[in-house]
């Protein structure tokens, strides 16, 4: 459909809670468009309805090619621990390392209202977890024991190191 501004850190849409959708119609089918539209332009590799203003519980996940759109997602079972580097479109600049799962497994509904499961290992689970967090109002930051273990990225004033960071970091949303 088109590409949408992404609410940043501060704006308190941000910390919403996604309310379930109970109709899946034009409004939803358009909105998933957007986010994959937003996302893509982003670029990212995920998005989340609360990251367009709107408080549904809708996102979309784009990993190895493969574009998953999850309607009221929630995660029934998860497993393993994995520790890497966390980027957010809705803090721009910075990333973390932040501990996960290292596979998940999601039930949700697809654009008409059909539930599925959908299993993640991997960068996948870690993007399923990242985007899911955003339905609940959090933030990978939140996992942080203090902002202090931001790191810059992106910038190209920080140094060698933040470069080295920069490179090895996905945007998820």
């Amino acid at each position: 459909m088109s590409v949408k501004p992404i609410v940043l850190l501060g704006d308190p849409r941000l910390r919403l809670r996604g309310e379930p959708v109970d109709s899946f119609g034009k409004y939803l089918h358009d909105l998933l468009d957007d986010l994959t539209d937003t996302m893509r332009n982003a670029p990212g590799v995920g998005l989340a309805a609360p990251q367009l203003g709107v408080a549904l519980q809708a996102c979309v996940v784009e990993v190895e090619s493969q574009l998953h759109e999850l309607v009221n997602p929630r995660i029934v079972r998860a497993d393993g621990e994995d520790r890497d580097l966390e980027g957010c479109l809705s803090i721009p600049g910075y990333a973390a390392y932040v501990t996960r799962r290292e596979k998940v497994w999601v039930v949700a509904q697809n654009r008409q209202g059909r539930k599925f499961r959908l299993a993640g290992h991997g960068f996948l689970a870690r993007a399923l977890q990242h985007e899911l967090d955003h339905l609940q109002g959090k933030l990978y930051i939140d996992y942080l024991a203090s902002l202090d273990e931001l790191i810059a990225v992106g910038g190209g004033e920080e140094g060698e190191e933040a470069d080295e960071v920069a490179e090895g970091t996905k945007v998820l949303a």
